[in-house]
């Protein structure tokens, strides 16, 4: 088990923020989790240490909204977001999750300045289908890579306007299932190993903690500073995302 004191001073914050982000309460910082702790350890590895956490954190979650779910909309995401996680499998270890976080990066922060400059009418339609199924691709690649799959997402989701709660429960589902599909591949990659899984554990214990909160937060927050936050926190990610990309 890892036992570095400063490992933890940065795991423990970014599991609770992640928890936060799965209930959907702070939606958008979730993929800062993977960043902050690479702080610590290489990127592949703090993915690695992670992923029992985030598998906790999506059944209680989804323990906790499954009634909200979106069910037309998961249909269609999910199979698009597990081809995703093939691509992801292919390329890993051809890629720099790094770059590849950047890039995720700096797309979001564009979409999100495209929507602060030129705000969406309310009668505008959604992305289609063949966008939706493009982008979504795309998340399952970098939710693979860098725990990073919800900010190429969310410029298909969020122009749905879907309820804070329904917005939260299928996101969730989705990258439930996504997490899951993830173990195979990372065993196949290398990736679990006594060291990570013993450091995953002493983080266990945590996982639901932010998650708990975040779903009875979420429940009573109105859907405007639902989106706010969830704006702040895409602006907040791409920077970071970004930062890490670009620094010596």
């Amino acid at each position: 088990m890892i036992t570095d004191p400063f490992f933890y001073a940065v795991a423990i914050p970014a599991v609770l923020l992640l928890g936060l982000s799965k209930s959907g309460f702070l939606s958008g910082f979730g993929s800062l989790a993977v960043p902050i702790i690479a702080l610590a350890v290489p990127v592949p590895q703090a993915a690695a240490i992670l992923l029992p956490c985030l598998c906790l954190m999506d059944l209680v979650g989804q323990g906790l909204m499954w009634r909200s779910i979106d069910r037309t909309l998961i249909r269609f995401l999910l199979p698009f977001g597990l081809l995703g996680t093939v691509v992801g499998t292919l390329l890993f270890k051809s890629v720099d999750a790094h770059w590849v976080a950047g890039v995720t990066g700096a797309c979001t922060l564009l979409f999100l300045a495209q929507r602060l400059i030129f705000p969406p009418k309310a009668d505008a339609p959604p992305l289609p289908r063949w966008a939706g199924g493009l982008l979504t691709t795309t998340a399952g690649f970098t939710s693979f890579v860098a725990h990073a799959g919800g900010p190429p997402l969310y410029p298909y989701v969020l122009p749905m306007r879907l309820a804070p709660l329904a917005f939260s429960a299928t996101m969730g589902t989705f990258f439930m299932v996504i997490n899951l599909s993830k173990w195979l591949p990372y065993a196949y990659l290398g990736l679990i190993d006594w060291r990570n899984i013993s450091t995953s554990l002493a983080l266990l214990p945590l996982a639901p903690v932010g998650v708990v909160v975040g779903v009875w937060l979420t429940k009573r927050m109105p859907a405007k500073s639902f989106y706010t936050v969830l704006n702040i926190g895409m602006g907040l990610t791409g920077v970071k995302l970004v930062w890490d990309a670009v620094r010596p």
